[in-house]
């Protein structure tokens, strides 16, 4: 597969919101801010600055909006959130800035915040991009690895407990577990000297106010997630790379079947990486479907 040169780039502006609480949201922007909004939640412990699509919001007209969640980048932490609660920051955000039910973007950990903001009704139309799966599910259970089973059932049994092991994580150990886990496809994306140094800084900045906000992103990720996907009622579409072993056990096929009218997208010839290689079909697909 060919590799867009230039697939990441720093935003072109940043800020943080005021929450109707008081709590800051953080964002960062790229296309033209007079753009068709489209929000962004990103992946695990990576900050707002982590973009995608370089090549190509601005010949779509898109003005990506990505956000962080709390306790990671510059979002203030909200210890015991839920996946309601990210909802209803998004949804105060996109009041806030007349942006009436954006479109969004889920990327790995982020896509359950984001199929919670479809749920609530506060986004037109969602692509879940290498989106994680709903591990906890029952069905799953005779194929995850050993560890990632106990670490889910600890999520499930006793989520302070699995917060603890999961906050001992940080930037550098982060990056060595994507780059240990991900096949030879992602890689050629990860390992290009523009993304690793955007994606290391992501990461750095998604761990500045420590560990916490990563750890309650996973335990929320790996519990059940008690979102009711069945009562979306906006385009969803999914997107997986063939080779993708890390994200969902069986590509989002069950996950999609989860969703009124979903559609399902299997790209050949990489794996979680596919939101980078795949930026211009992914939004030109979601704005095609939000209209």
């Amino acid at each position: 597969m060919a590799i867009m040169k230039t697939i990441v780039m720093p935003p072109a502006r940043t800020g943080a919101e005021r929450l109707p609480d008081g709590r800051l949201l953080g964002w960062a922007e790229w296309g033209p801010p007079d753009g068709t909004p489209v929000l962004f939640s990103p992946g695990a412990a990576t900050s707002r600055r982590l973009g995608f699509g370089a090549g190509a919001v601005a010949g779509l007209g898109v003005r990506l909006i990505a956000l962080d969640r709390p306790g990671l980048g510059a979002s203030t932490p909200a210890p015991g959130r839920t996946f309601a609660d990210f909802a209803a920051d998004v949804r105060a955000f996109a009041d806030s800035g007349g942006l009436g039910r954006p479109a969004m973007v889920g990327n790995s950990q982020g896509a359950p915040f984001a199929l919670a903001c479809a749920a609530a009704g506060v986004t037109g139309a969602l692509a879940v991009v290498a989106g994680a799966d709903e591990v906890a599910d029952p069905r799953f259970a005779d194929v995850l690895p050993a560890e990632l089973l106990r670490l889910v059932s600890l999520s499930g049994d006793d989520p302070e407990a699995a917060a603890g092991v999961f906050a001992r994580l940080g930037p550098e150990a982060m990056w060595d577990m994507v780059m240990a886990g991900s096949p030879d496809c992602d890689l050629a994306v990860y390992q290009q000297e523009e993304f690793a140094a955007a994606y290391r800084e992501a990461l750095r900045e998604g761990f500045a106010q420590g560990p916490e906000g990563y750890a309650r992103d996973t335990v929320l990720a790996m519990g059940r997630w008690g979102i009711d996907l069945a009562s979306i009622t906006v385009p969803v579409d999914f997107w997986y790379g063939a080779e993708d072993t890390s994200h969902s056990p069986d590509l989002g096929q069950g996950l999609a079947a989860r969703v009124p009218g979903a559609a399902r997208h299997i790209v050949p010839g990489i794996g979680g990486a596919v939101l980078w290689t795949e930026a211009e079909p992914v939004l030109r697909t979601l704005l095609e479907r939000s209209s």
